[in-house]
C-alpha cells in the first residue's frame, strides 16, 4: 500500500451510505458514498497508521496543493469520540473509548464479506456492524478550504452488531394479528391445483 494509504482493523460503522450515495446538503451533484468509523483508542496499530497516512497527504498537499506551505492547525477528519463535534455538541455514547473518521467517495465501494464474498443483499449492510475498512488520505483545496480527507476504498463486513440510530419497524408490530376483512381465502387441491369450494 502507499504511505497514504490505510486498511483499518475491527471498526464499528455508523451513518453508513455504502449502497447509495447520500448529500448532507440534499444536491444530488454531491451525492457520494461514504461512513463514519468508530476506532476503539485500544487499536493503537491502525491509530499509527492513520496518523502516518495524513502525515503522507500533508506532504503532498505541500508540494502539490498549498504552495509550499502546510496550513496552520490543519483540519482532519479524526475527531476524538470522549469530546465534541465541530459544532459543539458531544459525541453520541457509541462513539465513547473510540477515534471518530469518515471516508468517503463518488464510486461505489467494493464490499465483502469475511470470506471475500460480494454482498449483494443491501439489508446486510448498516450502521453499527462492524468492519473494515480501507481509504486513502488526501489534502485538499476547495473553496477557500484547505485540510485533509479520507477517501473511501473497499469494506470487508466481520460480523453483525446491534442496530444504531434505531431499528425499522416489523410489519408485525405494526400491524399486528392478520385482519379478516370477510372474505375466505379458497384453498386449493393440491392434485389439480384447482380453487375447492368454499363451504
Amino acid at each position: 500500500m502507499e504511505a497514504n494509504e490505510v486498511t483499518t482493523g475491527e471498526v464499528r460503522l455508523s451513518f453508513v451510505h455504502l449502497t447509495r450515495p447520500h448529500s448532507v446538503s440534499g444536491k444530488e451533484d454531491e451525492a457520494k458514498y461514504s461512513t463514519t468509523c468508530l476506532l476503539p483508542k485500544s487499536d493503537t496499530a491502525t491509530k499509527a497508521r492513520i496518523d502516518a497516512a495524513i502525515q503522507a497527504a500533508t506532504q503532498r498537499g505541500i508540494s502539490d496543493k498549498w504552495d509550499g506551505v502546510a496550513p496552520p492547525n490543519l483540519p482532519t477528519p479524526v475527531w476524538d469520540g470522549d469530546g465534541v463535534r465541530a459544532d459543539g455538541t458531544p459525541f453520541g455514547p457509541e462513539c465513547k473509548g473510540c477515534w471518530v473518521f469518515t471516508a468517503s467517495s463518488k464510486d461505489r465501494p467494493e464490499i465483502v464479506d469475511a470470506s471475500m464474498n460480494p454482498i449483494i443483499d443491501g439489508s446486510a449492510i448498516y450502521s453499527g456492524m462492524y468492519a473494515r475498512v480501507n481509504f486513502r488520505a488526501f489534502a485538499y483545496k476547495y473553496a477557500g478550504k484547505k485540510g485533509i480527507g479520507f477517501g473511501l476504498g473497499p469494506v470487508q463486513k466481520l460480523r453483525d452488531g446491534e442496530v444504531l440510530g434505531g431499528s425499522r419497524t416489523t410489519a408485525a408490530s405494526a400491524f399486528g394479528a392478520p385482519v379478516n376483512n370477510g372474505f375466505q381465502q379458497a384453498t386449493v387441491d393440491p392434485f389439480t391445483g384447482q380453487p375447492l369450494p368454499i363451504n
